[in-house]
Formats: C-alpha cells, structure tokens, sequence
C-alpha cells in the first residue's frame, strides 16, 4: 500500500484468504438470529460513543488518506449518522397497521424481514465514512453487515475493528477485487461505491448470485451560477464543492456554467479565493491525491484541456511535495464540451468554468453527461433556483450552496443515469433496501364459503 504523504509503498496488503472469508460470513450469520431480538440501539449507541473520539482511528485515517480535516468531519459524521439512525429506527420500523382490503371480510397486516446478510464494498476516497453509510441502517434494520474496504485505504479496518462491540454483527475485512468478488457470493444484498466500471462487475456478479445490488457510482457535479446570484457567495460554495478533499469525492464540483453577464466578475472572485487555498503540506486544507494512478487522470484531463484551447488561471500541474502527488486549486476558463474535464470524472481539485447565455443552455449543458448524481444552482431568489433545479436531471441539487449531500443524509434521492442504481441512501427510505416486506392477508368473514371460492354466476 502507498502512502499518499510519501508516495512510498509502506506495507503490503493482506487479503483476507477465500476460506476465512466464508467462515467470518457464516460466523455473522450466526450471529443474526441474536441481534434480531437485541436491543440494538443501545449496541450500536455503544459503539458510536467509541468511535466518536478515538485517536487511533483518526490516526489510522490520515495514514490512509493524508489530510487531517476530511478525516476529523468523517469521523464526526459517522457519529452523527449512528446517532440518527438509532433515533430514527424504531419508528420506521414499527409494522403498519392493519387495513381493509378490497375483498369483504378481508385484512391485510404485514411486517418486514431484513436480509440476513449484507456485504458492503466501499471506496478510498472517504473510507470510514462510505464503509459505515449503507451498513449502519442496514445493522439498524436487523441485518449482519460484512464490509470490504479499498485496498487502497486499509489501514483504518484493525482500529475500527477493536470499537465494535462483540455483538454487534459487523465484521470489516482486508482485501483487493477478487475478495470483494467473493463477497457478493456469500451475501444476501450487496452495496457498492465506486467507478462505473467496478459497479457493473458488481452488478453483474450479483445477477448471477440472484442477489440485490445497490450502486452509487460515479459523477460529474455541474453547477449553475444565474445572472443576479450573489456571485462572493456562488465562488465561495463552488470552490469548496469542487475542492474539499482535494476534489476527491463522487458529489464535488467539476463544471461550472455561469450567466455570460456574470462571468468574468465570478472567474475573477473565483481565482483570488483559489489563491489563497494552500496543499496541507504548507498548513493549507488541500490533501494529497489519495489513490495511485489518480494524478495520470488529473494531468491528461489538464493537458487535453489546454490543448484545446482553456486557459490555466491557478494551479493547472501535478506537484511533489515529500514524495506524495498534490494538485493545487485549479481554475479554468476558455473550456467547452470537447474537453475531458467537462465531460469525464476528473476527481481531483479543479474547476472549469465556462460562460453560457441564460438558463436554458446552461441546463442544456448540465444534463449533457452520462452522470447524474448531483448538482448545484445559485440564482438572485429561491424560486429561481428550485425553477432550474427541476429541469436537472440529477439526484440531489444544492440551492445557493454546493456538494451539500456530503453533510445533509435527510433528503432521499436516487442517482440518474451511469451515477448509480437501486433505492436511496440517504432519507428514510434508506433503511428499506435492506427489508423484504411481508403480508399477511387475515380472512375475518362470517361467511364459509365467501364468493371467490365458487366458479358460479
């Protein structure tokens, strides 16, 4: 594994091997008959209590990422995402209640059964955050979670592994492609996080299998700047949505479309700010690029670019700073959608922007792409925003903010396009992927032979 401070290869990986695999799968289905009837609130209250402060896990997460804020929020909002869910559970838990059925004397009551066992795959990019977003509702619901994280951010697994209390059904292991492969074969739904390409892997995996799959995959996050938004504001969302984590997450900022009246007093505000955001290697909030190879990505989509014609206004080149890959806050303009970086997942800090004439085009550009995961639209009033915002075919849409599904997990959306498939993470539909419901239709009539059961006129 590389570490992404020195770009050194500083342990090697250790897969779980196929055998214990299937054997810690078979342990957590042992284990779910018991959690079925635990008080799982407080298991899993225990357990968010633990990890909400622990050092060795943030330790642990900045070895593996090389930035220190993203991995403080992660671990705070994985705390904050236990907390909701063991809130909020219950209630949605709770069996509907009886009703009438069309047929007389007929009542339909029901209750729902979890999947016994769900694996979770999970990327590099965000590692504790993505390996706990699917299976805390999932654990909150009854069922056994297995977790595979990438094999490029492991290091955070063995301290994690020591919060979770003994009976808690969780259990995340150590491994590379062909573990996560396995995975889907002993699971009974699965939840994957990553590229396009992996996801359908996983999806077709799991059709053999006969098992759900749930994918969030990739993105390519527009956002809108209207002619009368506050445009201080529209610079400052833009340039954290399409930098924090250096870029490195599914919902940040890579194009940006803005009123031709409005451009170049939004590129101007846009560059100063840019500036003024430094690599963490000088104090400054910018990580390194996490994952080996990423930076190849991010310097073919710069030099396609400026190729064809964009000019470079801050950063615009892969740095080396004690080994690791760093790019600074990059911004662009001159850019149109003949360019990779408008139209491919670049995943790293940089912020093309480009002039349109009114909302129309600038939706027309928005929706031009394979993804739809999410966006972001700044306009002079609400209504104007929301007025743009339904016309985006996309997920989650930021009004006079931008990348706020990495902070906000209460609205339910669903990915459009190559950006994913299956019910929603977020809200409190989330909890129901990961539930079989069951009816159960009650005969209460008087009669002993009610008409359905005769052929007769």
């Amino acid at each position: 594994m590389t570490n992404p401070i020195t770009g050194q290869a500083d342990r090697p990986l250790a897969p779980i091997p196929p055998d214990r695999l299937a054997a810690v799968a078979a342990g957590l289905r042992e284990l779910s008959p018991s959690w079925l009837s635990a008080d799982r609130g407080a298991v899993l209250s225990r357990f968010g209590a633990a990890l909400a402060d622990d050092d060795a896990l943030l330790a642990a997460l900045v070895a593996d990422t090389g930035r220190v804020g993203e991995s403080l929020l992660e671990r705070r909002l994985v705390a904050g995402l236990i907390d909701r869910w063991v809130r909020l559970a219950p209630a949605l838990l709770t069996p509907p209640a009886e009703h009438s059925a069309s047929l007389p004397g007929i009542v339909v009551a029901g209750d729902a059964v979890p999947y016994e066992l769900v694996g979770v795959i999970s990327p590099w990019n965000l590692p504790l955050l993505l390996a706990l977003i699917d299976a805390v509702p999932a654990l909150a619901a009854g069922c056994a979670v297995l977790v595979k994280p990438s094999e490029v951010t492991p290091r955070f697994i063995e301290p994690l592994m020591r919060l979770v209390p003994d009976e808690l059904p969780l259990r995340i292991v150590e491994g590379d492609g062909g573990t996560g492969a396995a995975l889907v074969d002993l699971v009974d739904a699965v939840v994957f996080t990553g590229s396009v390409e992996t996801g359908r892997q996983v999806a077709r995996a799991a059709a053999r299998a006969f098992v759900p799959a749930f994918l969030e995959l990739g993105g390519k996050d527009p956002a809108i700047v209207l002619a009368g938004a506050d445009l201080d504001r529209a610079a400052s969302a833009v340039l954290w949505g399409g930098t924090a984590n250096a870029g490195q997450s599914c919902q940040s900022i890579e194009r940006v479309y803005v009123a031709r009246e409005a451009h170049e007093e939004f590129l101007a505000r846009l560059v100063v700010k840019a500036t003024q955001v430094g690599l963490t290697c000088e104090g400054g909030p910018i990580g390194p690029i996490i994952a080996p190879g990423q930076e190849d990505v991010i310097a073919a989509h710069l030099a396609d670019a400026v190729a064809r014609g964009a000019r470079v206004h801050t950063g615009g080149r892969i740095e080396r700073h004690g080994g690791g890959h760093w790019c600074r806050p990059t911004v662009l303009s001159g850019v149109d959608h003949t360019m990779l970086v408008m139209t491919e997942e670049t995943f790293g800090p940089v912020l093309p922007v480009m002039a349109v004439d009114g909302p129309a085009e600038a939706v027309a550009l928005a929706n031009d792409s394979v993804y739809g995961l999410s966006a972001a639209v700044f306009a002079a009033t609400e209504e104007q925003g929301l007025a743009v915002a339904a016309q985006l075919r996309v997920g989650a849409v930021s009004i006079n903010d931008a990348a706020l599904t990495a902070l906000v997990h209460e609205g339910e959306k669903h990915s459009f396009r190559l950006s994913g498939l299956g019910g929603s993470r977020m809200g409190t539909a989330s909890i129901s992927r990961f539930l079989r419901r069951r009816a159960f239709l009650v005969n209460r009539s008087e009669a002993a032979d009610p008409w359905w059961h005769t052929t007769k006129e």
